[in-house]
């Protein structure tokens, strides 16, 4: 299934609305009509750049006012297509945009000079770790005082401007400095073609007294981009096929395994595809949550290695023969570097490239036009799903809570999977969250996001604003720890502001538990805050807003009916107080593996 964004054809994950960012996608005119003269008086920087964003598929932006970016703020409140939304500090802002693009393929962010680039540079990493193509705009100083002695507010007291470009150096695709009018048409146009190429965030500063001016440059609208795509080259990608497909075709029992990297090499169906033909079993990764259908007849759910879901780890491992496509490997996805796989016996397809085993490794082979290719070749063989079928038990139910008795986490989970739907989506917060939302089992249409390999604690609030501003017609779902929302939690004012209607699960158990499962002390207990009460006060009678707090399985019931009943169109805030000790199983397994890798001792040298 393709989507159109902007104008951009988009492959779409066939189970969810996560568009896959436009690495390689073709982007074609829209139409065949002269690009429209501009008045010359209206040929400026900024309404260029708004019209860009909005071309590309932004209508959106998030932003953060500051002396050195009000004029370029002018600019894009003018374009029509824009909508700035003004967020409570800038890493929101960015995490907003992060959570944006998860959705529509791109998002982007305004800020102010330094004081501001810095505050949202931790949100940008987050979106360079998970492949998103961001548009980060600062406002920068005056054209005049670039290269003089100066000393400028909002730096740290020297007259070397540069301190900021050279943090977002290591954390974007491309960096574009526009201090005059002659090559900003360039700039501009290089920074976001770029980051949708390279499907990564780029930055780009703008002198703050060059917005408003005129220049012949943009004298037309700007013409959409034209990307080529990145093709395979024709005999590595046969000779990966073939190698492939004669290594799976003498396995016994050869398993599948999507994983994050899906995304960006627009390759979900192609996937897919080669799940259907070939009859394997298939699992994904936990960061590929949502990437595949879980309704496949195939499917057998996320392979996390010891915190697998039931039954998936035992078929993958002791398979002959599996194809990872698009894994990340780390500390955190193989619980502690202890999975049980063995390289002789593994297919690694990254975006670009296919290793088979300890042999052959082949380059400039695409990952969708490899699964393609490869589905054409496979024998069928199911015989690892039969394996599993064979194996399989239903899961238990929680144990039934008595009356009134405090309410538990995995029976707050019970709940929420019966909220899900094609109209809802997930975010799941760095801590126990995801391990919990890990065991949903999402129907199609489901939207399933959260932040794994960055797994910066606060990422959810502004996520969650983000996507919801991108897809108002779903309605998110969050599940957010106290820890993490103590981090960000302004911007649920910007949610009322926008009348968005997600409904937030703020999970009270009174610390960081995540961390108390790693390596537990007294820095892992925070000051308990009256969630509701701060929600109210943030609330203060303007916008659409409920709040609840329960402590039993009946007030939950309850909770979910007003929520996802009579207060359908608010922004529902449920603050659910569970014991501090309630996790579940998998955060304990996950944690003591966790903790046994980060605690080995040095090397001997």
């Amino acid at each position: 299934m393709d989507i159109t964004i902007g104008s951009f054809d988009i492959c779409k994950p066939t189970c969810n609305d996560v568009a896959s960012p436009p690495k390689g996608a073709v982007v074609t005119i829209q139409n065949s009509v002269s690009p429209t003269a501009i008045n010359s008086s209206e040929a400026t920087l900024g309404r260029h750049l708004a019209r860009r964003l909005v071309q590309i598929g932004v209508n959106d932006v998030f932003s953060v006012p500051g002396d050195f970016n009000l004029t370029l703020l002018d600019h894009l409140i003018a374009e029509p297509g824009l909508n700035l939304i003004g967020c409570c500090n800038e890493l929101n802002a960015g995490y907003a945009a992060d959570g944006y693009a998860r959705s529509r393929g791109v998002g982007a962010c305004v800020v102010t000079f330094t004081v501001g680039g810095l505050s949202v540079l931790n949100a940008i990493a987050g979106a360079y770790s998970e492949n998103l193509p961001l548009i980060c705009i600062v406002g920068g100083p005056n054209s005049n005082d670039c290269g003089t002695n100066r000393i400028l507010h909002h730096t740290i007291g020297l007259p070397d401007f540069s301190q900021e470009l050279r943090c977002f150096q290591t954390v974007t695709c491309y960096q574009a400095v526009v201090n005059n009018l002659e090559d900003a048409h360039e700039l501009i146009d290089t920074a976001i073609s770029t980051a949708l190429k390279e499907s990564k965030p780029v930055y780009i500063s703008i002198s703050c007294n060059l917005p408003a001016i005129p220049h012949p440059t943009f004298s037309l609208d700007p013409v959409p981009f034209s990307l080529s795509p990145k093709l395979s080259n024709k005999m590595g990608l046969e000779a990966a096929v073939e190698a492939t497909a004669e290594f799976l075709n003498k396995a016994v029992k050869p398993v599948l395994v999507g994983g994050p990297k899906l995304r960006v090499a627009k390759a979900c169906e192609a996937f897919v595809e080669l799940a259907d033909a070939s009859g394997y079993a298939l699992a994904v990764m936990p960061s590929a949550k949502g990437l595949v259908p879980e309704q496949h007849p195939h499917f057998i759910g996320t392979y996390w290695g010891a915190v697998s879901t039931a039954f998936c780890a035992e078929i993958v491992e002791s398979a002959d023969a599996y194809l990872f496509a698009g894994p990340i490997f780390n500390d955190y996805s193989s619980v502690g570097y202890s999975l049980l796989l063995k390289r002789e016996k593994a297919i690694i397809v990254q975006p670009d490239r296919v290793v088979i085993a300890n042999g052959p490794s082949f380059g400039c082979v695409l990952m969708k036009d490899f699964l393609r290719e490869l589905a054409r070749r496979l024998k069928h063989n199911n015989t690892a799903y039969e394996n599993y079928h064979r194996i399989f038990v239903p899961e238990g139910h929680p144990l039934k809570a008595a009356p009134k008795e405090p309410l538990r986490v995995n029976v707050l989970f019970q709940h929420i999977q019966k909220m899900l739907s094609s109209e809802t989506a997930v975010i799941a917060e760095t801590g126990d969250s995801w391990f919990n939302c890990q065991k949903l089992k999402l129907p199609r249409g489901c939207g399933y996001e959260f932040q794994m390999q960055y797994g910066s604690i606060g990422w959810s609030v502004g996520a969650t604003l983000g996507y919801a501003q991108a897809v108002p017609e779903k309605r998110v779902i969050a599940c957010i720890g106290d820890g993490s929302f103590q981090v960000t939690a302004q911007d649920v004012s910007t949610m009322l502001r926008c009348g968005q209607k997600t409904i937030i699960f703020l999970i009270n158990n009174g610390g960081y538990t995540i961390e108390v499962e790693i390596h537990d002390g007294p820095y892992n207990v925070i000051k308990n805050w009256n969630y509701t009460g701060l929600v109210d006060a943030i609330h203060n009678g303007e916008g659409k807003c409920w709040t609840a707090k329960v402590f039993c399985e009946e007030e939950l019931i309850e909770a979910i009916e007003t929520a996802t009943g009579a207060k359908k169109d608010c922004l529902c805030f449920i603050e659910v107080i569970v014991h501090k000790d309630d996790t579940s199983k998998e955060l304990l397994e996950w944690g003591s593996r966790v903790s046994a890798a980060n605690s080995r001792p040095p090397n001997p040298q």
